[in-house]
């Protein structure tokens, strides 16, 4: 059965998705902008509001170099989330955006992504990649960036979710 680049790349995108969704099931809201604490001792790594807020830069990003005319999550959420800003710990919550909002952005980024890519032709993904430096040496066409993006990009950081509830006492997804 023969499958367009972009639909092997969705199908990767919506097992993440599902992934996301399993993860976030009974998260508590108050500990979302929260380093995780293991017995007394907080643990100096990405909480969910940064991990998901970072990710939900990426659909947007997927979709529009696809051709596709996005939602935009607030233009907060570049200061907050970029690959460039550190994730901090949030106790009295005025640092990142409630998780609704977050994990909003973050689906409807995922949602608009998955449709580009299952409507983006094989020449499409042969397209160059517009980035510069590394990620263009790395993944020089539309098809591999999406593809890190969905995939190892994706799975990476809800990797560190998934360990983040563990941390804080929550069973596996």
């Amino acid at each position: 059965m023969a499958r367009s680049i972009g639909n092997s790349i969705a199908d990767s995108l919506q097992l993440s998705l599902n992934y996301a969704d399993r993860l976030l099931k009974g998260l508590p809201a108050d500990r979302f902008a929260r380093f995780a604490s293991v017995g007394g001792t907080t643990v100096e790594s990405n909480h969910p509001a940064f991990i998901l807020g970072h990710l939900a830069l990426y659909g947007p990003r997927i979709a529009s170099q696809l051709g596709a005319r996005p939602t935009l999550p607030p233009s907060s959420f570049e200061k907050a989330f970029s690959k460039e800003a550190a994730c901090v710990d949030d106790a009295a919550g005025v640092i990142y955006p409630p998780m609704d909002e977050v994990v909003k952005a973050f689906r409807t980024g995922c949602e608009e992504a998955i449709a580009a890519l299952r409507s983006a032709t094989d020449d499409t993904m042969q397209n160059a990649n517009p980035a510069e430096g590394r990620m263009l040496e790395l993944f020089p066409t539309l098809g591999s960036i999406h593809g890190f993006y969905a995939g190892g990009h994706m799975m990476m950081h809800l990797g560190q979710l998934s360990a983040w509830r563990r941390m804080e006492g929550m069973k596996p997804a």
